[in-house]
């Protein structure tokens, strides 16, 4: 996709009715994460338990609707202060969609960037989701879950890619296949099963899919993805992840076959209707993504 194709919502960032609340967060990424982490707590590491009624609210899944329940609670512009127990439950994906949301609801080209980052437990590379915006120059990233009051010894609104602080997807793959990572210590949590070399490739597809801005949720389930890396298709994700990755250095003919391939074989993207798999219910559902 061109740039500029990044500064249109797609159906999970637009806040159709809510884009007056949008409007009035400033553009800069100090704020919108800010803002981000006012509107919406962690489920798991957000140090709140959820009470049963409130379980499904990591499913909110669109922009609007998460919205809708923050707004159910509190009538007050999206900057205006949120007891940690009342905020609107979800993830990092849901941090970085509505950073994503209000970047582009003042014309900022925004995406989100699905990978792996070291910077949360020594040793080990949490699934992750953080902000790629366009500053009139170059792609940065930005991770709106971390506070710049917490001490860091790196800039968490301006990561370099090139350190290894968060990696994508693609690239964990690639390092993956050429023997170079030990994909165990990718996943999850250490504490829980889902990781390892299945989980990577699952990943990568999901790069392509936000990449595409299909902002899945990263329990959803579509196309080639699969719990087993022995029913993998190991040459399809290699050859994504290669395109994904050539991509990020500029190519544009690459950027255009991944858009081409996405549009065109339905195991890469999402159908009329997915399967959901819900970490806090445990519930799967079927869910139809028509709007």
């Amino acid at each position: 996709m061109d740039v500029d194709e990044y500064r249109a919502h797609s159906p999970y960032s637009d806040p159709r009715r809510h884009a007056g609340l949008l409007d009035a967060v400033p553009a800069d990424i100090a704020t919108v994460a800010a803002t981000a982490r006012n509107v919406i707590v962690h489920y798991r590491a957000g140090g709140v338990e959820l009470p049963a009624d409130r379980l499904d609210e990591v499913n909110c899944r669109w922009v609007d609707r998460i919205l809708d329940a923050d707004q159910s609670r509190f009538s007050l512009p999206l900057t205006a202060a949120r007891p940690v127990a009342d905020r609107v439950a979800g993830c990092c994906r849901d941090h970085t969609l509505l950073s994503v949301a209000v970047l582009r609801q003042h014309g900022i080209p925004a995406r989100s960037r699905v990978g792996f980052a070291s910077y949360f437990v020594p040793g080990w590379h949490h699934d992750h989701v953080l902000v790629e915006y366009w500053n009139g120059e170059r792609w940065v990233w930005a991770d709106p879950e971390l506070d710049p009051a917490d001490e860091r010894r790196f800039d968490g609104y301006d990561i370099d890619p090139r350190v290894g602080l968060f990696d994508s997807a693609a690239r964990v793959w690639s390092a993956y296949r050429a023997g170079t990572i030990d994909p165990d210590v990718y996943g999850v949590d250490p504490g829980l099963p889902i990781r390892g070399p299945w989980f990577i490739y699952d990943y990568v597809l999901h790069e392509l899919a936000h990449r595409q801005k299909d902002e899945l949720l990263l329990w959803d389930d579509f196309g080639a993805m699969t719990g087993d890396i022995a029913d993998a298709d190991l040459a399809l994700a290699d050859e994504v992840a290669a395109l994904l990755l050539a991509a990020d250095d500029g190519d544009e003919a690459a950027e255009k076959v991944l858009a081409d391939r996405y549009a065109a074989d339905a195991r890469l993207r999402p159908g009329p209707a997915i399967r959901s798999d819900s970490p806090t219910t445990g519930i799967i559902t079927t869910v139809d993504l028509r709007r």
